[in-house]
């Protein structure tokens, strides 16, 4: 079993960038037993047997996936939406007020709680973003919870799960069991897989990335490139929020942590200064009455 489930780390490994730790034997097997049988096989040796033969790059891409599967729930943690609202998009609407153009990237968007999250914090804001275009694209490796997250479906515990009840209510409709989000939200993200150990240059550039509790499953290395190359797809007065758990102290001097802003980055030097980014608060309005 230990050369199998090396196997299986190195695969990982060099597919999605994640590190898996020598104690989650528990972990594999939860997740990959259920890939084995679904192909007629009744442990994790065959399964590797399999993985190891010609012609099994389809098998390999459900592996991974199934390994890089994460839980997501709407507005987790609730800081990092806090700031987006008070003071990432008020900083931003001050910067766009010409273009009145902003584009948001959600990396490792899982089924699809995260860029939903924001969209709806994006149509609260009401008539502060009226002739506003904003565009929030949601990406991860699993084409499986991409397929979820654009369906926009979500069970009675998912929508329990950080979802304000009044929320429900205005964006969601019941469907049986189940809970869709409306359509309005649902058209404003774009879902695309993508892989983070890739050229980030198809993607196009952002004004804000949201990369949240993905840095935290990379080694060092990973950790550096991946920051390096958000930092070059991300403009120069743009923000990066990481999950409570992750830093760019140590990895990259592209970011700086923005003061009294936990999990919030800015790129120093950018056009926008520090000073003004933390002096906005409260509302988008309070942006359009600084230009």
């Amino acid at each position: 079993m230990s050369h199998d489930f090396d196997y299986l780390r190195r695969l990982l490994k060099t597919r999605s960038g994640l590190v898996l730790s020598a104690e989650k034997h528990y972990l594999v097997e939860s997740r990959l037993l259920p890939v084995a049988r679904r192909h007629g096989l009744f442990n994790l040796a065959g399964l590797v047997a399999r993985l190891k033969a010609p012609g099994a790059e389809p098998l390999i891409v459900e592996a991974v996936e199934a390994m890089t599967t994460n839980e997501s729930f709407f507005f987790r943690d609730k800081v990092p939406f806090d700031h987006f609202r008070d003071t990432i998009m008020p900083a931003l609407m001050s910067a766009r007020a010409a273009s009145r153009r902003i584009r948001i990237w959600c990396a490792a968007a899982s089924t699809g709680q995260e860029p939903y999250s924001l969209a709806i914090a994006l149509k609260e804001m009401g008539k502060d973003l009226r002739g506003w275009r904003v565009e929030i694209v949601g990406t991860d490796l699993s084409t499986s919870v991409l397929e979820k997250a654009r369906s926009g479906i979500y069970s009675q515990f998912e929508v329990q799960r950080g979802l304000p009840v009044l929320m429900l209510i205005k964006y969601f409709t019941q469907v049986g069991e189940t809970w869709q989000i409306a359509p309005e939200i649902r058209g404003m993200v774009k879902f695309m897989p993508f892989n983070l150990l890739t050229d980030f240059a198809p993607l196009g550039r952002f004004d804000v990335v949201f990369c949240r509790n993905v840095l935290i499953y990379f080694d060092q290395a990973t950790k550096i490139a991946v920051l390096e190359r958000i930092a070059g797809a991300t403009e120069r007065d743009g923000f990066l929020v990481l999950g409570g758990a992750e830093t760019v102290v140590g990895l990259t001097p592209r970011f700086k942590p923005l003061a009294d802003r936990r999990g919030v980055y800015i790129q120093p030097g950018g056009r926008v200064s520090e000073s003004n980014v933390v002096s906005f608060s409260a509302t988008p309005a309070r942006a359009a009455a600084a230009r």
